[in-house]
């Protein structure tokens, strides 16, 4: 199966940013220009994740979202500060394809899961599971990894399965934006514990890590910022040094 090569935006509108550890942002651009230029390097898919919105209890800027899914004719994953069935829908209208939803299912109403893949179908539902290690489990994190849930991670990604969630997006508090490596350990437990797509972030920071990622824990996808943010390599290049160790991705 291949994998796919998802670009991940992290948003502190206006701008793109990049946090080590979910803290510390630096501006990289506008989310219109670089979903563009990952669009056109060849990127399966974009997410656009709003890192302030529940963290500030802010609207979500449906405009900021409008005009970066105009930029896109691939997929396109939308979340931040998605509390209510209505938000999904103006996300779909604004363009998103996937509403990506974490804080409100977690602490205040998990039922919002069950009655969005009911409305609005399966595969257009991802839970963003922001997981930190302790001693021997992970546990849930919401608002850029700063409020404590007390679930386990696995319980929690069963949860959501089962609930209608048609796919998760994995970040690790702990290796965000350090760039020396996945979470292998967390990634492979996830993504064997479910039977819906697992998307996979935080810790590229060579190739050599993906690689390492698809084949150890093999991810439906991995998601990609500093890598790309700091014109380290382009999805091209990604795409094409899988290809070369026999890992098999889009054109």
């Amino acid at each position: 199966m291949k994998t796919r090569i998802i670009a991940k935006l992290d948003v502190k509108p206006p701008y793109v940013v990049k946090p080590v550890h979910f803290e510390g942002l630096r501006t990289m651009g506008l989310p219109a220009e670089l979903a563009k230029k990952y669009y056109e390097q060849g990127a399966d898919e974009v997410m656009y994740i709003d890192i302030v919105a529940s963290l500030y209890q802010r609207e979500i800027l449906f405009s900021e979202i409008e005009s970066t899914a105009n930029e896109l004719f691939i997929p396109f994953g939308v979340g931040g500060g998605v509390k209510t069935i209505e938000d999904f829908s103006k996300l779909f209208h604004a363009g998103a394809d996937k509403v990506i939803i974490n804080t409100h299912a977690l602490q205040e109403n998990p039922d919002i899961i069950n009655q969005a893949a009911q409305i609005f179908g399966n595969q257009a539902v991802v839970v963003n599971i922001e997981a930190k290690k302790w001693d021997n489990w992970y546990e849930c994190y919401t608002d850029c990894g700063r409020i404590q849930s007390g679930k386990n991670v696995l319980k929690w990604a069963k949860e959501i399965e089962q609930r209608g969630a048609g796919e998760i997006l994995l970040q690790c508090v702990d290796t965000d934006g350090r760039q020396r490596g996945f979470d292998l350990e967390l990634a492979k437990a996830v993504v064997e514990c479910v039977d819906i797509p697992v998307v996979v972030a935080s810790g590229a920071g060579k190739l050599e890590d993906i690689k390492e990622l698809i084949e150890y824990a093999a991810p439906s996808g991995v998601a990609i910022a500093s890598l790309l943010h700091y014109n380290k390599y382009t999805i091209s290049d990604i795409k094409e040094y899988l290809r070369n160790n026999e890992i098999e991705v889009s054109k």
